[in-house]
């Protein structure tokens, strides 16, 4: 039966796309996209492949750090970053707002070593205490594209303690996925700040759980066909194909929201 649903899925995105207009001739995207949807990418990448027959050249960033390289002169058909950025190459005219779709989004977590005691962060007095109770806390790097950190700031600033935690910060020396609490799982900080979709794949962690509400930061995450793109056609396909109910199953798993359909 399992078997049977899968295939029934599988043939119901080749029609969707096929009905998109996707070209027979085989295609090569060039798709840059943040690293926080990275996990899901990888997944639903190859499965987008299966299904058409063309190929995405993906390659990954801290937002920052894809926004430069557009702004540096480099091209690419589709970008998956937050909101803010896409908003940005918007009115840059680097993109139509017609082309841009919501795909996904998030919000910001805490982690901790695996094994370690969990603090209690239910409410923003809690959240409060248990910072101020770390030793030592992770966060991503600005000067390596990371964005996060100045929200955690701009909480650290509301609760009153951002003087005091300053001192407490690590930055993660590796950016990108690869880096996404490194330093926790190596002992060199207690606990971990970042998005919780990023902390899902990484082994040798725990998650503690989102930011109380009343600090929680949703992230929105756009998908924009880029003036220029190589073949319209294709990016619009592997956009739609983001939005269909597979993709949103593989979002969630990991650890994104699905954009509402």
């Amino acid at each position: 039966m399992g078997i049977r649903v899968l295939v029934t899925a599988a043939n119901i995105t080749v029609a969707f796309l096929l009905a998109a207009g996707i070209t027979v001739q085989s295609a090569e995207l060039k798709v840059i996209s943040a690293v926080a949807v990275q996990p899901a990418m990888e997944d639903l990448g190859p499965k987008f492949e299966r299904a058409t027959g063309h190929k995405l050249a993906i390659t990954f960033d801290p937002i920052g750090r894809v926004v430069k390289r557009i702004q540096d002169g480099e091209t690419a058909d589709v970008i998956i970053i937050p909101s803010q950025g896409i908003e940005g190459f918007v009115k840059e005219g680097k993109a139509a707002a017609g082309n841009v779709t919501v795909i996904a989004r998030s919000g910001m977590g805490v982690a901790v070593r695996k094994g370690a005691l969990k603090p209690d962060i239910s409410s923003s007095e809690a959240f409060k205490r248990a910072m101020r109770a770390a030793k030592s806390i992770n966060v991503t790097d600005p000067a390596r594209g990371g964005v996060a950190t100045a929200y955690i700031m701009k909480v650290f600033e509301r609760l009153g303690i951002a003087e005091e935690m300053k001192s407490k910060l690590v930055y993660a020396k590796v950016p990108g996925a690869a880096g996404v609490a490194l330093e926790v799982v190596n002992g060199e900080a207690e606990i971990a700040l970042n998005q919780l979709q990023e902390f899902m794949p990484v082994a040798g962690i725990e998650i503690v759980g989102p930011f109380p509400g009343d600090l929680q930061l949703a992230t929105v995450f756009s998908a924009a066909i880029m003036d220029g793109a190589t073949n319209v056609d294709v990016a619009k396909a592997l956009i739609n194909f983001l939005r269909t109910p597979e993709a949103a199953s593989v979002i969630k798993a990991k650890g994104l929201e699905p954009a509402t359909q």
